[in-house]
């Protein structure tokens, strides 16, 4: 009994010090560490010895973790949520939900249009990259070389003779020859017939430039100030021009508002391209890459931005390419077509998406207000506004800007207009 007696006590202030350090850690700031907790008991079997002192209590994240288990030094299982501080969130936590929707991100397609053109070549000519165009170089060679040995020859004679015949004290004056059947021959044969075979040799390379194989892929073009557009016989439309390598393709063409001239440097083709009537252009790529297409005619404001690039793609390729580009203009949602719309369609050259005006006004921040109209009077800006400004420009024209962005009408397909309009009113 006495033995019974003597534990209790030691019991009870055991249980007392485990809640004291308890009380005491976590009155404690997190920033602190605990506070020594009250002097334990002795173990039963030494009734009389001195209290020990509790080491601090471990902290977790900033908190103090739970006190051990009285009797078995295991610590306390930590709340679910002590693993970092209160108030606090994992960084980035939230960021899905505060950020939009990435836009679609560009077709393979697109990136390859997008990379740096070909600029290889010497001083004279960019490198060749057309299987028809070869005799045009030989040619342009041809006609440099005997433009350099003529000149360097007429030069050199001239030269002598002016040493040569020179005046000088004590020297008479030689008589002219008046008549010489010899040079006169010689000089007029030798030039006729460098003329008469450049003329057969340009005349026959000419023939094979103008006339494209029977069965060659056709392309079709429309030029307009100051943008390119490229259909392709599957109905897939892009404003960089894409072909396949070793196929003859045929480029059937037309302009819209201007004259214009498809430049194709590398494939030395160039043609004018008139309204009102259809010019052809043919070529047969021979190497895969990424070239430059000029316009080569001056067209107005932005005649020197009228340039995009030519896709030569691997065998399989083009293919590839055309069924890609259809099925995504299937699946696109409205405002990424219509943005698509804005970059192919020619919007781009004359509209800006920041608010600043260029040869047109600027797509943002009008849709739902009133705009200005030349007359005087006043209209909103809403989807009707919209279509019939795409359809019929010239109808309610804002003042301040030349009237010279010609119609959309059969350019483009319901759902292209669709998307162009709501593709605006989502730059509010």
């Amino acid at each position: 009994m006495k033995t019974q007696r003597s534990r209790t006590p030691i019991l009870v202030a055991s249980v007392c010090a485990v809640l004291a350090g308890a009380g005491l850690a976590s009155a404690q700031p997190a920033a602190q560490p605990a506070a020594p907790a009250a002097p334990a008991a002795a173990p039963a079997a030494q009734p009389a010895a001195a209290p020990a002192t509790a080491p601090p209590a471990p902290t977790t994240g900033g908190l103090p973790a739970a006190p051990a288990i009285p009797g078995t030094g295991t610590p306390a299982p930590a709340p679910a949520d002590s693993a970092a501080p209160l108030g606090d969130k994992a960084p980035g936590a939230g960021a899905a939900a505060a950020s939009k929707e990435p836009a679609v991100a560009p077709a393979w397609y697109e990136e390859l249009a997008k990379k740096p053109h070909e600029t290889g070549g010497n001083f004279w000519v960019p490198i060749a990259a057309n299987e028809a165009g070869d005799g045009s170089d030989v040619l342009y060679y041809g006609v440099l070389g005997l433009s350099f040995f003529f000149f360097i020859a007429i030069a050199a004679v001239t030269i002598y003779f002016v040493i040569r015949y020179r005046h000088r004290p004590g020297h008479k004056a030689e008589p002219s020859a008046a008549h010489n059947d010899t040079l006169e021959i010689t000089w007029t044969v030798i030039p006729t017939i460098i003329c008469v075979f450049l003329f057969f040799y340009g005349w026959r390379n000419y023939i094979n430039l103008v006339t494209p194989p029977q069965r060659a892929l056709e392309v079709q073009v429309l030029a307009r100030k100051w943008q390119w557009q490229f259909t392709h016989h599957n109905g897939v439309q892009d404003s960089n021009l894409h072909v396949p390598v070793n196929t003859p393709v045929r480029m059937v063409m037309t302009s819209q508002d201007v004259l214009h001239s498809f430049y194709i440097p590398v494939f030395r083709v160039k043609q004018d391209v008139i309204p009102r009537r259809y010019t052809y252009a043919w070529f047969e790529a021979t190497k895969p890459g990424v070239y430059r297409l000029y316009c080569a005619e001056y067209c107005g404001t932005d005649h020197s931005q009228m340039k995009v690039n030519v896709v030569v793609h691997e065998p399989g390729g083009y293919e590839r390419y055309l069924a890609d580009a259809q099925e995504r203009m299937q699946n696109l949602p409205p405002v990424e077509l219509g943005r698509m719309a804005y970059e192919k369609k020619g919007c781009i050259g004359c509209h800006t998406l920041d608010g600043s005006p260029k040869v047109g006004p600027s797509f943002k921040g009008d849709f739902g207000g009133t705009v200005n109209l030349k007359d005087g009077t006043t209209v909103k800006m809403d989807e009707n506004y919209i279509r019939e400004s795409i359809l019929n420009p010239q109808a309610k024209a804002r003042p301040g800007y030349p009237p010279s962005m010609p119609s959309f009408e059969g350019q483009l397909k319901e759902k292209e207009l669709t998307g162009l309009i709501e593709f605006i009113k989502s730059l509010k």
